[in-house]
This record gives C-alpha cells, structure tokens and sequence, in this order.
C-alpha cells in the first residue's frame, strides 16, 4: 500500500474518534431543555462514551486476533457511522443515550488498534503518533466549532447537527475497503500478545490515563456551561471550546515530536500537568475564561499524545502495542469516565461548579505525582538505549 494512502487512512480513522462527544457540548443546554435531562443524566452523554472506549477496548485484543488490525477498525468505523447518524431521529433521552452507548463501542475498538495500526505500518516513522492525535483533535476541534453554526443551517434542529458528523465514519470506511481486501484475516497463534495488570508499568499507565481522561472529557464536556455561569452567552461559549480544541492541533503536533527528539517525556508531562492546574486555578478564582482556556488546551493538547504515545514506545510489534494500548485504556478511560459524571452530579447538588473545580485540581495533583514514576521508568529506559520508535 502506498504511504501517502495509509497516512489518509490513519488521519480519517483518528479523526472519527471525537466528534460524537465533542459535538454535544456546545448544545448541551438545548438538549437538556428540548429532552427534560438533569445535570447528572446530560452528563452521560460524555460519561457513557468514554466509559465505553474503556470496557470495549478489551475487545480489540480479540478482534485483532480473529480478523486482524484492519478489519476491525472498519468494523469499529461502521458502528460509530450507525449511532452518529440515527441521532437525526432522536426524540427522548434514552435513544440519544443509546447512541453514545454504540458510538463508545466503536471508539474503544478502534483506539487501541490505531496504535497497533501505526506499530504495523509505519515501524520506522514515530512522527505518525503525532498524526494521530493531531487527527484526533482536529475532529474534536471540528465538531465542537460547527455544531451550533450546523445547527442555524439546519433549521435550528440539533438532532440533524449531532447527526451530520456520520459523514466523517462513512469516509473512513469507504477508505478502508480496499485495505481490508489486501489484509491477511487473524493473527497466527504465536504471534498473540500478554498484558498482566501485575505489570507496574501497565498500572501506573493505567492511573495516570484514568487522570488525564477525567480531565479531558469533563472540561470537554463542561467547560462551555461552566464559562456560561461566568456570564458569557452560549455563542461565546461555544467560542471558548473551540479555543480549547484549537490550541491542542499544533501543541499535540510539536509535543509528542519534541519528547522523541529530545529523549525529554518527563520534563513535558510535568509542564502540561502545571499548564492545567493553573488553567482550572484561574477558573475557580473566576479570572478571565480566555486565559484560563489557553492554559487547559495547552495542557490537555500535550497530555493526550503523550499518554497515547506510552503503549506504542513500550511495545515491540503491533500486536504488542495493541495490547497494551487495549489494557491501558481499558482502566484508565472506565475512571476518567466518572470525571464528567461527577462535575454534574456536584453541578445539581451545590448549584455550583467550584466543588467540581477543586476536585479537578486534586486528580491534577495525583496525575503529576503518576507522570513522575513514568518519567523515571521512561529516563531509565532511554539510558539503556531502548528504541521508542513507533
């Protein structure tokens, strides 16, 4: 296959792994009104999701093993393109719960085998992580930008705005015909891959995802009615999560890059993790939402590749990197799932987002003490010479 051609195709898959969640939040407030949903309920929306990227990701390790990397990410695509597109149909909470639910699936099977995908196609070419996340963010970036002027051009329907996003997966799977028909199906036996949770370096992966995930998902998902409460109208808002998906396009492009070239993935970690606790600081204290915007972008926009990146550096083959991608999502996206749960359970109960602000700052506080033991493992295998190539 053509380099130019699987570059697209990493880029178009990557790119469906987002805008079903990040379409939502822009027009979480009609939705919540147009379907009579509490705080605690609309918070599925992003809760079910990302916990469901977390119990399927298991899922890849076996679909791997049975039909292999590429027809189980087009399988991954199909389903996503399904439950994006019946939202135009949506009329009561439990069918737009439902489709978060079968959207999760298909982003847990799919993220682990993006990873394995980059291991197996491009052995010499770590740049292509950074494609990966880069795509990610551009989606999320997309999306959560062009649902509300979506939702003026087609007749103030937010069903048709959550469902237009279908058009990327029917993309992406059409792409991926003709490189599932090239594609040898299953792995031979000797080639499958063990992960065990006793391993300390998949459980410290584990927790410091689970911290970022919580993170990424609640300000993905609550920082537009957040900003909201501080006086911006629901256009500016919208504005504001597209900032934050903005900063993160060149910053998950360079970070990744600069950690490989420089050997320095400590080092970035901990001025991510610093970026946001001072963007979700300036939050609490109610300073300007713009500054405090920047800040979380910069820190979720590095943050991200990064934790993606660990499972392929780890890994030594593709089926390896699957796996360990599979078992460090599978932990850490079921708790980052309970971060945007939480900030709506505490949203009804105190009719305030501060208590939710400072528990953001303690699961800040945990990931930067996990970033460290990360960094003194990754350090010590750069001195041993490990190749971290991708």
């Amino acid at each position: 296959m053509k380099f130019a051609y699987l570059i697209v195709v990493l880029f178009l898959v990557s790119l469906n792994l987002r805008p079903s969640i990040t379409s939502v939040g822009p027009l979480l407030d009609l939705i919540q009104k147009d379907l009579g949903m509490n705080g605690v309920t609309s918070s599925m929306l992003t809760t079910l999701p990302v916990f469901c990227m977390g119990l399927f990701s298991v899922l890849a390790i076996r679909f791997n093993r049975r039909i292999g990397i590429e027809w189980s990410l087009l399988i991954a695509m199909l389903c996503i393109l399904v439950a994006t597109f019946l939202r135009i149909y949506v009329s009561e909470p439990i069918l737009l719960i439902s489709t978060a639910l079968f959207s999760g699936i298909g982003i847990g099977i799919a993220g682990p085998l993006v990873s394995g995908f980059i291991r197996k196609h491009f052995p010499q070419h770590p740049f292509m992580a950074s494609v990966y996340s880069v795509s990610m963010v551009i989606g999320a970036a997309v999306a959560s930008s062009l649902s509300v002027p979506l939702l003026h051009k087609l007749n103030d329907s937010w069903q048709k705005s959550l469902s237009f996003w279908s058009i990327l997966a029917l993309i992406a799977s059409l792409l991926l015909v003709p490189l599932v028909k090239s594609q040898q199906r299953g792995l031979p036996s000797g080639h499958r891959q063990k992960v065990s949770l006793r391993d300390r370096r998949v459980r410290v992966l584990m927790i410091f995802f689970g911290c970022m995930a919580a993170m990424f998902y609640s300000i993905t998902a609550w920082l537009a009615p957040i900003v909201q409460t501080m006086g911006l109208p629901r256009s500016e808002s919208g504005y504001i999560l597209t900032l934050f998906t903005l900063i993160q396009i060149p910053v998950s492009f360079l970070i990744p890059f600069l950690a490989g070239k420089y050997q320095q993935n400590k080092l970035w970690l901990l001025i991510c993790c610093a970026s946001e606790f001072i963007g979700v600081t300036l939050l609490l204290v109610g300073a300007s939402p713009v500054v405090a915007t920047v800040f979380l972008g910069i820190g979720a926009g590095g943050l991200f590749p990064l934790a993606l990146l660990l499972p392929i550096q780890e890994s030594n083959n593709a089926e390896e990197a699957t796996a360990w991608a599979a078992m460090t999502q599978f932990v850490g996206y079921l708790l980052g799932s309970l971060g945007p749960l939480l900030v709506g359970f505490t949203a009804d109960l105190f009719h305030s987002f501060t208590p939710a602000l400072a528990g953001m700052l303690a699961i800040i506080t945990l990931m930067t003490l996990t970033a460290l033991r990360i960094g003194k493992k990754t350090d010590s295998r750069i001195q041993q010479g490990k190749s971290y190539s991708a």
